[in-house]
């Protein structure tokens, strides 16, 4: 996976050295690599990412391919657009379908809550960062999920959107409550990510740029919190 996904930043690169002329933060731009070879190490990257998933199985290569497939989708055709969020909705939902098939050989039967948890975590990230960067875009002239809503109203998506994390996270965690002693841990987690996640939400509405940018990092260390406590909560009654 980190072969995979240095192939997709690779290409993201690739796509934007034009616009990153005079950063001397990007490699491309600096000098330090040339474009011909940043574009064969979108495919040194990519190979070796594939192999190295095959002996987990074919199946598990095929989820590799389609995140390259959704990778490479944002670098060279949803990027900076209104449509910028989708690739991220779809992809990390895979992340753990492809850690998990490849480690065990089969997926557990709460895959399938976690992956519709994490589609709606991928929109909220998405939104919020687009939000995050809103003026830079529209003085830029740069299409997201953000300048095309405006502020207030992606705001109110991204809401909705973490309810419905929540909701989908509360079945398992609720059960394991009413039926079995989950590790505290695992339920702290939960609590604390789900009070960060809904934290970060709040400081961003109606806020500056600064604070925005502060609210989406929350909001991406609550959902991160939140994963690993549900996992220790759910996983616990195997």
């Amino acid at each position: 996976m980190t072969a995979l996904q240095a192939s997709i930043g690779i290409l993201n690169d690739v796509v934007d050295a034009p616009r990153d002329a005079g950063k001397p933060s990007k490699p491309i731009p600096a000098g330090l690599v040339g474009p011909r070879v940043a574009r064969a190490g979108v495919v040194v990257a990519a190979v070796p990412g594939l192999v190295l998933a095959a002996p987990s199985g074919p199946a598990v290569v095929a989820i590799g391919a389609i995140i390259l497939a959704i990778g490479y989708a944002y670098d060279l055709r949803f990027k900076g657009t209104p449509w910028s969020w989708a690739p991220f909705a779809f992809g990390i939902p895979l992340l753990p379908v492809f850690a998990w098939l490849g480690a065990a050989g089969a997926l557990p039967t709460f895959m399938g809550r976690l992956v519709i948890a994490a589609v709606l975590a991928g929109a909220v990230l998405a939104i919020a960062n687009a939000r995050a960067d809103v003026e830079r875009d529209q003085a830029a002239g740069v299409a997201s999920v953000a300048t095309a809503l405006g502020l207030e109203r992606s705001w109110w998506l991204a809401l909705a959107l973490t309810v419905a994390i929540l909701a989908v996270a509360a079945g398992p965690v609720l059960d394991a409550v009413a039926s079995a002693s989950p590790p505290v841990a695992a339920l702290v987690g939960v609590i604390a990510g789900a009070g960060v996640l809904l934290a970060g939400t709040g400081l961003g509405h109606r806020a500056g740029p600064g604070r925005r940018e502060r609210a989406w990092e929350l909001q991406a260390v609550g959902i991160a919190v939140l994963a690993i406590g549900w996992l220790g909560v759910v996983t616990a009654q195997f």
